[in-house]
């Protein structure tokens, strides 16, 4: 897998929706027309979509904006103003979005999730959608909202079924490479792999109408205070939290120059690995696993470990094969009980979406700023200066709560307030 990136930051942009007409009814033999200017389109959304096409956030290295369809404004004869195209950008399965404050916004994990990430900006309302018994010939309309704009973390966290744990050197790769047609780079030194590979596992016969198979996770090698984050450990721990299986890999081999596991006894590996497992999540330790005893065929002639020594589950050699098979089809066995008990860990699509922002009072200065979507939408009408306007934006700051606010606020007659690109002076009356 080249390139593969489980971290990844991206810029969304949104849509901004149109603005609304303004525009009166003109043909011949038809006096006094009224008002018909259109609404202004709506822009936009970014949409974040689960997809098993992408494997890797590599693509947002290198690109990471991601900008949605502007709308098009309103005009006369009622014509509402075109919709801005949604950008649907697809991320792999098991992907995680964050805040930069790092609050967990969703989490994708499967094909088809969907997370808004930008939404897209609402189209302003063309002055036809003013006219009342009152006002015969509004001559103002709404401005466009600007779409949302953020920056998101994007976290990637493998889908298998089956994660391999262990040692740096200690077989994991050429393990996955005999039961998948995953190819990890192999090598004799530790830290082979920086990267983690999946590879689906057949069981049975392939020409099987409906065969058997799971999906295998080669993890980066863990050391020790890996859930301290030593040796990158937080990035490699985080691929095991979706695992339904976990298959603790110890080295049987005592060869020189092997790496952190040189010279230690299969149940250490064992005690050191269980631990840092818990360090990172206490729960993982619950999770069904298998504890098999790698390159059995490295190891000291005459030295065997009782499997029961260090509580292990099989012996194998990825070399030779042995033992592979039987290793293989006990976690097809414990997949296969797991799928029908309970689904992988956090199965189900998380939607975390922010509470909707009412209006909030703040004095950074001299001056009090009115915030929040209603407020700004309140006053991004064409034309300040039209009598009318300011009359509509008023009563509509009222509606909303803005004269409250500010009272409760403390805010006292005289005092400056700004909302949006409007400046007014506060009257405790209005």
């Amino acid at each position: 897998m080249p390139g593969f990136v489980d971290e990844a930051q991206v810029h969304v942009k949104a849509g901004n929706g149109g603005a609304g007409a303004v525009s009166f009814r003109r043909e011949a033999y038809v006096s006094k027309g009224g008002p018909d200017g259109g609404d202004g389109g709506r822009g936009g959304d970014v949409i974040l979509e689960g997809s098993n096409q992408v494997v890797s956030l590599l693509g947002f290295e290198e690109h990471p904006f991601r900008r949605a369809g502007d709308a098009t404004h309103g005009s006369g004869k009622r014509r509402h103003g075109r919709n801005g195209t949604d950008l649907v950008v697809p991320v792999p399965e098991g992907t995680l979005v964050h805040s930069l404050e790092g609050d967990l916004l969703a989490d994708l994990v499967r094909t088809g999730d969907r997370f808004v990430a930008a939404e897209g900006g609402r189209g302003g309302r063309g002055n036809a959608r003013f006219l009342t018994n009152r006002l015969r010939a509004p001559a103002f309309a709404e401005q466009g909202e600007l779409g949302e704009e953020r920056w998101l973390n994007l976290e990637l966290e493998l889908m298998a079924d089956v994660a391999l744990v262990g040692f740096p050197n200690a077989g994991k790769s050429t393990l996955v490479a005999r039961v998948s047609a995953a190819r990890p780079k192999i090598a004799d030194y530790p830290f082979t792999t920086v990267e983690p590979h999946l590879g689906v596992v057949h069981v049975g016969s392939r020409a099987d109408a409906a065969p058997s198979q799971f999906v295998i996770a080669d993890i980066p090698g863990l050391v020790e205070g890996a859930a301290e984050g030593r040796g990158l450990g937080h990035k490699f721990l985080r691929h095991v939290e979706r695992a339904r299986v976990l298959v603790i890999l110890v080295d049987l081999a005592e060869i020189e120059d092997v790496g952190p596991a040189e010279g230690r006894q299969p149940a250490a590996q064992v005690g050191t690995l269980l631990h840092e497992l818990e360090r990172y999540r206490p729960e993982l330790l619950e999770r069904p696993r298998l504890v098999a005893g790698s390159r059995a065929d490295a190891r000291p002639e005459g030295e065997r470990p009782a499997l029961a020594s260090y509580g292990g589950d099989i012996e194998i050699s990825a070399v030779t094969g042995e033992g592979v098979n039987a290793l293989v089809g006990r976690c097809m066995e414990i997949v296969s009980k797991a799928r029908l008990s309970t689904p992988a860990p956090r199965t189900s699509p998380v939607i975390h979406r922010p509470a909707s922002q009412g209006v909030t009072v703040d004095r950074p200065g001299d001056v009090w700023i009115i915030s929040g979507r209603e407020a700004l939408r309140a006053v991004a009408v064409s034309d300040l200066n039209d009598p009318d306007a300011l009359a509509h934006v008023q009563r509509r700051l009222k509606r909303i709560g803005v004269d409250r606010a500010l009272a409760k606020a403390g805010a006292r007659e005289g005092d400056p307030v700004q909302i949006g690109r409007m400046e007014f002076t506060y009257e405790p009356s209005w």
